[in-house]
């Protein structure tokens, strides 16, 4: 799993401030990178500027992350303020089978 911390952004589609979100698709990694660039005001110029690429191209990434590479990924993550963790993917809770009580 990989997860994106925002720190205190308060990033649109969050519901609290600081939070981690866990990443399972390249479409929530690119909403997340958008949200966070919104949050910390700066438009895709700003950004691309900074990356040394251009405004289209970090449209392109925002839109299509899959393209991006580890290297552009941390150095977009340090502009937005943003940490990444890597780790294990959490075991689902075990299933009750119908008509079985819960052990508590």
């Amino acid at each position: 799993m990989v997860t994106l911390n925002a720190g205190k952004l308060q990033l649109p589609f969050m519901r609290v401030i600081a939070m981690t979100q866990p990443l399972l698709t390249t479409l929530q990694l690119g909403r997340f990178l958008q949200s966070a660039r919104k949050a910390a005001k700066l438009t895709q110029a700003e950004v691309g500027a900074r990356m040394g690429l251009s405004q289209k191209r970090i449209s392109a990434l925002e839109l299509d992350p899959g393209s991006l590479t580890a290297d552009q990924l941390l150095r977009l993550c340090g502009i937005l303020g943003l940490e990444m963790t890597i780790g294990g993917k959490q075991a689902p809770p075990p299933r009750v089978a119908e008509g079985d009580s819960p052990e508590w």
